[in-house]
């Protein structure tokens, strides 16, 4: 089968032999695949993916059709259309632990849904598990034009948040903020942009924080925090490493949390996705919480798909279809 493989010097198209489903897993024929940023490393064999991935089909989530399954699997059979996550998606064929895998309705958008899995995954965990979210509750999402962030923004809505701050340092993707939930879309280039936040909530500041960006700014953050708030940190664009106010982290008696899948067991992420169908299908179902497709391309031209991402010029997904 035609897959996109990780090799030394990034991201290739070859012909791989066919996976076949383990115990606990079903083989899916890939109509269509999501990119994440972490695939760009993925494709040289460095950062979520180790030298011995080289070689390998990469690719977190994608979509397609059921065609067989391992002697465990119960909940799945051959022609359930499916979304998934896991590693393997940029392929013809794909196989995935049962546990990681969703059943759609008939008729659901495959392309769509292949660039869900990720993000719902990864803002739920943020926000419901790790973040203790309440309906009433108000929310900060920083660095909301990612696919992720745009997530967020929709899941707190549909979760009944009572504010819902979204940041961007781009003008054209900060006024589409608010088609995806966001009260208030701020700049955070603006000079005390944090007190923006305590206006729209009253004084008090965003109970829950979600980080996409970290770096310098970080303290900013704090300050734009409720008493008692959470801050849930699941990106790194803006950095790895910054000055930290511990006064100010005392003063606010902040919850600071980072969050990675890299050191999730299977069975951590099994329950996240458990959660999810709990918490979230029929939003899901519903098409209320899906994601824009900025751009797609065809399997063979996944290198200049991986191109158009490091360029950073698009808004919401790209996808593959195959």
């Amino acid at each position: 089968m035609r897959a996109g493989i990780a090799t030394p010097s990034g991201l290739a198209i070859a012909d791989v032999l066919r996976p076949t489903p383990g115990e606990h897993e079903i083989l899916v024929k890939v109509a269509a695949a999501g990119l994440n940023r972490a695939d760009l490393n993925a494709a040289r064999g460095a950062g979520i993916a180790t030298s011995a991935s080289l070689a390998k089909p990469i690719g977190m989530e994608w979509a397609g059709e059921t065609v067989a399954v391992g002697v465990g699997v119960r909940d799945f059979a051959p022609g359930d259309p499916v979304m998934c996550s896991g590693s393997g998606g940029y392929a013809q064929y794909a196989v995935a632990d049962h546990g990681r895998c969703f059943k759609l309705p008939a008729g659901f958008d495959l392309t769509q849904a292949a660039v869900l899995p990720m993000a719902l995954l990864t803002a739920h965990d943020a926000i419901s598990t790790n973040g203790g979210f309440t309906r009433g509750e108000s929310i900060l999402v920083h660095g909301a034009s990612s696919g992720v962030g745009l997530m967020a923004l929709k899941m707190a809505r549909y979760l009944g948040a009572a504010s819902i701050v979204g940041t961007s340092t781009h003008d054209g993707r900060r006024a589409r903020l608010a088609d995806f939930g966001a009260t208030l879309a701020i700049d955070p280039r603006t000079e005390k942009w944090p007190e923006q936040v305590l206006a729209a909530t009253g004084g008090r500041g965003a109970d829950v924080v979600i980080d996409l960006v970290s770096g310098a700014g970080f303290n900013q953050l704090m300050q734009a925090a409720a008493i008692r708030g959470r801050l849930v940190n699941i990106g790194r664009l803006g950095g790895v490493r910054a000055e930290f106010d511990f006064d100010l982290h005392a003063l606010r008696r902040l919850t600071y949390i980072g969050v990675t899948f890299r050191t999730r067991s299977l069975a951590e992420i099994r329950e996240i996705n458990r959660k999810v169908q709990v918490d979230l299908w029929p939003g899901i179902a519903a098409g209320e919480l899906s994601l824009p497709v900025d751009r797609t391309f065809a399997l063979a031209d996944a290198p200049a798909a991986h191109e158009h991402m490091r360029a950073n010029g698009h808004f919401g997904k790209i996808a593959l279809k195959l």
